[in-house]
C-alpha cells in the first residue's frame, strides 16, 4: 500500500509541474499579446487565440485575468521570442521555442543542455528545415462528421484532419492560420486550442539506448521556465 501510494503522489507531482509548467507558458503568451495589441480580446486576436488555449488548459480564470492586468502594467518585463537549433546525441536533430526576459541567460543554458548530452548548438536555420511549421486547431468531435469537414475546410488550407479520443485535430500551414481559424468561427465551431507545432519532415531510427540518451537531454531541456515546445525528429 506505501509503494501504491508513493506512485499515486509521484504521478500527481508530476501532473501538477506539469500543469504549473503549461501556465507559466501561456501567462508569458498572455502579457506578450497584451504588450503588442492591447489589453482587449475582441481587438487582439492574438490574445484572444490564447485566452482560449488558457481556458482549453483548464488555466483559472484568476489567472488569466492577472495576467492580462499584469501586461498593462509598463514595469512589467518584457519576453522576446527565440528559436534555438542544434543537434542531440546521436546526430538527432532538435529545435526548441523559448520566451525569454534575458536570451543571455537562455542561450547559456540551452548550449550547456546540448553540450552535457554530446550535443552541440547550431546557428538560425541549421535544423528548421527539416522540420514543418503548422497550426493545430482542437475541438471536441461532437457531431461533425470527418469526411463533410475535409470538403468544407480544404478551400481554406486544411492539410489534415484526424480524430483522436473524441477529438479532431485539424492541420493546416502556418500561413493559413487566419483563414482557418475564421472558417472554424464561421462555421460555429468551439475551438478548444489553436497552437503552432512544428513536424519532422523525417526521422531518424535509433536503438532503445539512445532514444533514452536524447529524452534524458529533452526532460533536462523541458525543465528550464524559459522553454516552451522542444521539437526532434527522433523516430
Amino acid at each position: 500500500m506505501g509503494r501504491a501510494f508513493e506512485f499515486r503522489k509521484e504521478r500527481k507531482f508530476k501532473r501538477w509541474n506539469l500543469m504549473s509548467k503549461v501556465f507559466t507558458r501561456l501567462g508569458k503568451e498572455i502579457v506578450m499579446a497584451v504588450k503588442a495589441g492591447g489589453p482587449d480580446p475582441a481587438n487582439n486576436s492574438r490574445l484572444k487565440t490564447i485566452i482560449q488555449n488558457a481556458k482549453g488548459a483548464s488555466m483559472p480564470k484568476d489567472r488569466i485575468e492577472a495576467a492580462i492586468s499584469r501586461a498593462s502594467n509598463k514595469d512589467e518585463k518584457d519576453y522576446e521570442e527565440v528559436v534555438y537549433e542544434g543537434y542531440g546525441p546521436h546526430g538527432i536533430a532538435v529545435l526548441i521555442e523559448t520566451s525569454t526576459d534575458n536570451i543571455n541567460r537562455t542561450v547559456a543554458n540551452v548550449r550547456h543542455y546540448f553540450t552535457k548530452a554530446g550535443g552541440s548548438l547550431g546557428t538560425s536555420g541549421s535544423v528548421s528545415f527539416m522540420f514543418e511549421h503548422k497550426a493545430v486547431f482542437r475541438f471536441l468531435k461532437a457531431e461533425y462528421d470527418l469526411e463533410e469537414l475535409e470538403l468544407e475546410l480544404i478551400d481554406f488550407g486544411l492539410d489534415d484532419i484526424d480524430e483522436n479520443e473524441g477529438e479532431i485535430f485539424v492541420y493546416t500551414a502556418f500561413e493559413d492560420f487566419g483563414n482557418m481559424q475564421k472558417a472554424l468561427e464561421d462555421k460555429g465551431i468551439e475551438v478548444i486550442s489553436a497552437e503552432m507545432q512544428r513536424f519532422p519532415m523525417s526521422t531518424t531510427d535509433i536503438t532503445d539506448e539512445q532514444e533514452a540518451d536524447i529524452n534524458k537531454m529533452i526532460e533536462r531541456i523541458e525543465e528550464d521556465d524559459d522553454v516552451n515546445h522542444v521539437y526532434h525528429n527522433m523516430s
